[in-house]
């Protein structure tokens, strides 16, 4: 089986939803940190300060991560297509 071609937009969303779950991910982390950072601080603007830079990480980094995901993942589908055009495509074996 020889993968000629990948449909950039399709493979985009699916790429684009995968990069979201991740940016979740980190975005959580960078949630916990950045909130136990702030409740290390002595002052109440430092705590203030790490719970709107946690939840601002929840809701940012998704979208961000999601976002690149998309571009990165079409172009990079585009070239694919392109260099596959010219040399054949991927052969695969599958059983």
């Amino acid at each position: 089986m020889v993968i000629r071609r990948i449909g950039p937009l399709s493979f985009a969303k699916l790429s684009a939803t995968l990069y979201a779950l991740l940016g979740l991910f980190f975005g959580a982390i960078f949630s916990l940190i950045a909130m136990a950072g702030g409740m290390i601080a002595n002052d109440t603007r430092g705590a203030g300060f790490g719970a709107i830079l946690g939840v601002g990480a929840v809701v940012i980094f998704p979208i961000l991560y999601g976002v690149m995901g998309f571009i990165v993942t079409l172009v990079g589908a585009w070239l694919y297509n392109l260099a596959a055009g010219i040399v054949g495509g991927v052969e695969l074996d599958v059983q």
